[in-house]
């Protein structure tokens, strides 16, 4: 009977650490675009929107750049469609990996400021 409980045990414990190691490798980190730069793995970088970018119908690609907190700037280039509400956003995350001078983002997340107002507040 004792044996079982030890049995269980083990189980919970090792199916907590696997669920734990699990989560920890799934969370993608916010980094500046010098970390970006020396990371091999998918990161976000999130940048003010540097003009409104240049879209390849032939290629179906996005090319854009960002700036960073620290005045960094990153050119980044999206396997997709332009996002409509892009030239209204003051910033943009990318989320992606840095291979070949380039940052390829897998997604963007476009940030609106005027989403965010109030109503009537054109500001």
């Amino acid at each position: 009977m004792r044996s079982k409980y030890i049995i269980g045990a083990i189980i919970i414990v090792g199916f907590t650490i696997w669920a734990a190691i699990s989560f920890n490798s799934s969370l993608t980190p916010y980094v500046s675009v010098e970390e970006a730069k020396h990371m091999d793995k998918v990161v976000q970088v999130k940048g003010e929107r540097l003009g409104s970018g240049n879209y390849d119908l032939t290629t179906n690609q996005f090319k854009f750049k960002i700036r960073d907190e620290n005045g960094a700037v990153l050119s980044v280039v999206y396997d997709g469609a332009k996002p409509g509400n892009f030239d209204q956003a003051s910033h943009v995350v990318c989320v992606g990996k840095y291979e070949n001078g380039v940052f390829h983002a897998k997604e963007l997340l476009v940030k609106c400021p005027s989403k965010y107002q109030p109503e009537g507040n054109n500001s």
